[in-house]
């Protein structure tokens, strides 16, 4: 059986955590305000869709596919994003929280992350080269084995990167956040 086919529809204050939200496949859609907390999303497929203002935390993701999706002012909770289904897998955040989320050994290059709390975040093993980490809040996040090259953290903060165990060629850094990249040397910074 063939799932649903939803087209440039807009979800606007839906509480799918009570209403249910249909198994299907939503291109060009518009979610604003909406609750998708603690759903099961199992091979759900979103394309080129936004999410503005919506609680998607404690969602889980086998198999759903986000392809060119962007996400405001969204709440994103512990999120495990390495579950999704990784073909054409793209997305961007703009003031979102995605605290305790993860997205492990994931290929997201050029991925953009502007305005975000990123605490605890997992991001080992990721391919994140060329992604923008603007104005973020990297507190506790996990960088281990993870292509960081060409990402811009010239405005983030907060961030503990070892540069022995991350590939950082050509990443670019502000003079006033080098010290993210010396915290496991244990130099004193004055």
């Amino acid at each position: 059986m063939m799932d649903s086919f939803i087209e440039e529809k807009i979800f606007e204050k839906i509480d799918f955590t009570i209403a249910g939200l249909e198994k299907a496949s939503y291109e060009y859609c518009k979610f604003i305000n909406c609750n998708f907390e603690g759903l099961n999303l199992f091979d759900y497929k979103f394309l080129d869709c936004s999410f503005k203002d919506c609680n998607l935390s404690m969602v889980k993701l086998p198999q759903t596919a986000f392809r060119n999706i962007y996400f405001d002012a969204c709440k994103l909770l512990g999120l495990k994003f390495e579950d999704c289904n990784t073909f054409g897998l793209a997305f961007s955040f703009t003031d979102c929280n995605l605290n305790h989320s993860s997205f492990y050994n994931l290929k997201i290059k050029g991925t953009k992350f502007m305005n975000c709390s990123l605490q605890e975040v997992d991001f080992s093993d990721a391919d994140l080269s060329s992604a923008y980490f603007t104005n973020c809040n990297l507190l506790k996040a996990t960088f281990s084995n993870t292509n960081l090259e060409k990402a811009n953290f010239s405005s983030a903060y907060n961030f503990n990167i070892n540069p022995e165990i991350n590939k950082l060629k050509k990443a670019k850094f502000s003079a006033n956040n080098l010290s993210g990249l010396l915290q496991q040397y244990q130099i004193e910074i004055v």
